[in-house]
């Protein structure tokens, strides 16, 4: 796919993302672009996926539990269907299965120790539906590959879990359309605030 094309597309899978982690985020991004705070973390995110890419280029596809497939880097996706677009760190086509059956199958690097938080799931298997319709396969599974662990943790794309991106898309649509702020987080839900490079342009919480 012509990354131009990707461009089309409305969202980007970080906005999902940080949509699933906070809506507000969705909507300073959507309704206040010249909000733009950049994080020490979001640096090293990015070096280290870097780095990151080097290394897998030198190791096996042991870590997937794969002997054999074609890796694709930094490959752009969109989907005018979804009204998806972004750029997974890793697709693999393989038919390393029990039914020896061609699939797609998307990888994402974190940084995360260990946690495999539900907008890390989701983002990967929005990487899925997208890698579906790119390659015309298959994609029933996916992978978070956690740098500090050096552990990659496989991630089942299931219906509901297609259907929950689906979900999310169509709330952030109306978000960006609305123009109107997303309530607060609940009380419960605040430790996120204090990790948020946001938390200074929110003063309800």
């Amino acid at each position: 796919m012509d990354p131009g094309s990707a461009e089309l597309s409305a969202f980007r899978v970080t906005d999902l993302k940080q949509y699933l982690f906070c809506p507000r985020i969705l909507y300073y991004h959507q309704c206040l672009p010249d909000v733009r705070p950049t994080t020490f973390k979001m640096e090293m995110g990015t070096e280290q996926g870097a780095e990151e890419r080097s290394r897998e280029r030198r190791r096996s596809l042991r870590p997937y539990g794969l002997a054999r497939g074609e890796r694709c880097y930094d490959l752009y996706l969109g989907s005018r269907r979804l009204g998806l677009r972004g750029k997974v760190d890793l697709a693999i086509r393989t038919d390393d299965n029990p039914a020896g059956q061609w699939e797609a199958i998307p990888v994402d690097y974190k940084l995360s120790q260990g946690r495999t938080s539900r907008h890390f799931v989701m983002q990967v298997a929005a990487y899925g539906l997208m890698l579906e319709e790119l390659w015309d396969l298959p994609a029933r599974r996916g992978f978070l590959y956690l740098i500090p662990a050096r552990r990659a943790v496989e991630i089942e794309i299931t219906a509901a879990l297609r259907q929950q991106v689906e979900q999310a898309v169509a709330e952030m649509t109306e978000i960006a359309m609305r123009e109107k702020m997303p309530e607060p987080p609940k009380p419960n839900a605040r430790l996120k605030c204090a990790i948020c490079e946001f938390r200074r342009f929110c003063n309800d919480v």
